[in-house]
């Protein structure tokens, strides 16, 4: 696996999933590029091993993730994995509803691997060669309280693999998709609710990586979450709503 990658580049690299991929990467002796906002963290993660190199990106600039890019092939050479895990989980209801938090949520999970991709797939596909991992998230398979802002954006991200999967398997280019259930990064810390099933980011980095080494589309985990929101997933309206509505009551 690590002879078949020879440089990474993960978004979203400073803490959590991503942090915890950079470091199984570097360890196997893949280069691996990692990018997030916060330098500081990004140096603290490059501290760990020589294998990884900070390079700090808005995820929402489109100049900014072109340029990341860039640098990245002029210094690493030609990007053979790409995982778009940059995220925000910003919880949100009708009661709270506002237009810039949803616009937020959906520029950083949706726009922040839309402006990857532009740079990255003419680069693979001329190559004829790369694989491309989109982070989305069970909470993109239905609608679901309090994530007005976040199951949107994670739903467009799962079209958006399911588009691109057949069209650039034309091309020698791979395509997987990551949906998690909860897993305890800091983005989860912030819920006051229950997390059934939640993994460490460990587990997850170990379930990713095991599914991109195979090159499966669609990588979810844990089995108990992703069975029973695939099972609300295939209800009718008639039957999910209320469902939804008895458990909103229940809180």
């Amino acid at each position: 696996m690590a002879q078949r990658w020879t440089t990474a580049w993960i978004t979203g690299a400073s803490t959590g999933i991503g942090r915890e991929l950079a470091l199984r990467l570097a360890a196997q002796g893949v280069r691996v590029a990692a990018s997030a906002r916060s330098k500081a963290k990004l140096e603290d993660l490059t501290a760990q091993d020589p294998n990884i190199v900070a390079v700090a990106v808005d995820v929402t600039n489109r100049e900014d993730v072109a340029a990341a890019h860039a640098r990245i092939v002029r210094e690493l050479g030609p990007i053979d994995l790409a995982i778009l895990n940059a995220g925000v989980w910003d919880p949100m209801g009708a009661g709270d509803f506002d237009a810039a938090r949803a616009a937020r949520s959906m520029a950083v999970n949706y726009g922040g691997i839309a402006n990857a991709l532009e740079p990255l797939l003419p680069a693979m596909i001329t190559r004829r060669r790369g694989h491309v991992a989109l982070v989305a998230s069970v909470a993109g398979y239905r609608g679901l309280p309090d994530a007005a802002a976040y199951a949107p954006s994670k739903a467009a991200v799962i079209s958006l693999a399911e588009v691109l999967r057949p069209d650039l398997a034309r091309h020698g280019v791979t395509v997987s998709l990551v949906n998690p259930g909860f897993v305890e990064t800091p983005m989860t810390a912030v819920n006051t609710f229950p997390m059934p099933f939640i993994v460490s980011a460990d587990v997850a980095a170990k379930h990713i990586l095991r599914g991109l080494e195979t090159q499966r589309f669609e990588i979810a985990f844990p089995w108990q979450t992703v069975s029973g929101l695939k099972v609300l997933r295939a209800l009718p309206y008639a039957v999910y709503f209320p469902i939804v509505q008895r458990w909103l009551l229940r809180r």
